[in-house]
């Protein structure tokens, strides 16, 4: 696959605020406003509306939803800045070494229509605890509901080109972390292909802040200018009745997973974040059928095979 990606507007650079978390703040949602331009533009239809929400304990977001576009049935690019203090039970659980906390973050959901084009997420985050503990987590993965394995081995070179420039260990540590993140426990298989996954980077101890926030950047810019350009590869191609009801099928694997599992729904909740913009991420249609077996040598069987943890996307030929 061609590793030249479309033109895209300037990506946005932090401007320095009185306090750090101020700055990383404004550059989330300076991000916000630069990755919704991107995928309107790819779109070519579609635009976000905003809904501007103010958080019980302190901040507030700006939820940005797109439906009904060319390609993108819906998505969402959501921003928020908040503080409060959480319950002693959320902290036990959400694993805070104090129960006031600031965070921010821009989280991003893509459903398109067709299912040749695949589901993305992207998130990019920070969080300092009442204690003065600081630290940046986030990532990007790819669910395709078909596995073009050469797209797959092209996303993930992107990735791995971002982690090296930062630090060497960066990809293999981070892509086996989203393996083990994205996993479905009750299925047995992967949400997708993977990415990267990546907590508690903590500052001090994981790298002083500027380091960590510029590696933080460069993986939302990375998402911005692969995901837009995968759209614009597979928007055109046809599909069947077969193939859409599959794509309803995986959809349906997806919620299960944000619903049971994902951590950033689980803090939304339990920190009384707004509930529209935390279920964003689910899919506006799925189904589930009762022990839906594909069938053996179908296409739809081919891809269950990639969904597993440990498959090297980097191999010139990735194995089976």
């Amino acid at each position: 696959m061609d590793t030249m990606l479309a033109s895209a507007p300037t990506f946005p650079v932090p401007t320095p605020a009185p306090a750090f978390r101020d700055t990383v703040a404004d550059w989330m949602r300076q991000f916000q406003d630069w990755l919704c331009q991107q995928l309107e533009e790819a779109d070519g239809l579609a635009r976000f509306q905003e809904d501007a929400w103010q958080h019980h304990g302190g901040g507030g977001g700006r939820s940005r939803v797109i439906t009904n576009g060319n390609i993108l049935e819906k998505g969402g690019v959501n921003f928020s800045a908040v503080s409060g203090t959480m319950s002693e039970q959320a902290a036990r659980v959400l694993l805070m070494p104090n129960p006031e906390y600031f965070a921010t973050g821009v989280s991003v959901v893509q459903h398109p229509g067709s299912p040749m084009v695949p589901i993305s997420h992207m998130n990019v985050r920070y969080f300092e605890a009442g204690n003065g503990e600081a630290w940046f987590g986030g990532g990007l993965d790819l669910t395709p509901i078909y596995v073009d394995v050469e797209q797959a081995r092209w996303f993930h070179e992107q990735i791995a080109e971002v982690c090296q420039r930062h630090d060497t260990t960066y990809y293999t540590r981070f892509k086996e972390w989203a393996d083990e993140y994205f996993f479905i426990t009750h299925r047995q298989e992967t949400r997708g292909i993977g990415g990267i996954f990546f907590d508690r980077l903590t500052v001090g101890k994981h790298g002083d802040r500027e380091a960590l926030f510029a590696f933080v950047r460069e993986v939302g810019e990375v998402y911005g200018r692969t995901y837009t350009e995968l759209m614009r590869r597979n928007a055109a191609l046809s599909f069947t009745d077969q193939q859409k009801k599959w794509q309803l099928v995986r959809r349906g694997r997806y919620a299960e997973f944000n619903l049971a599992i994902d951590r950033g729904t689980k803090f939304g909740l339990e920190t009384g974040g707004r509930t529209e913009s935390i279920l964003m991420s689910l899919p506006p249609q799925c189904e589930w059928h009762y022990n839906l077996q594909p069938e053996p040598g179908s296409p739809e069987a081919a891809t269950q095979t990639w969904l597993r943890k440990g498959v090297d996307w980097l191999a010139t030929h990735p194995s089976v």
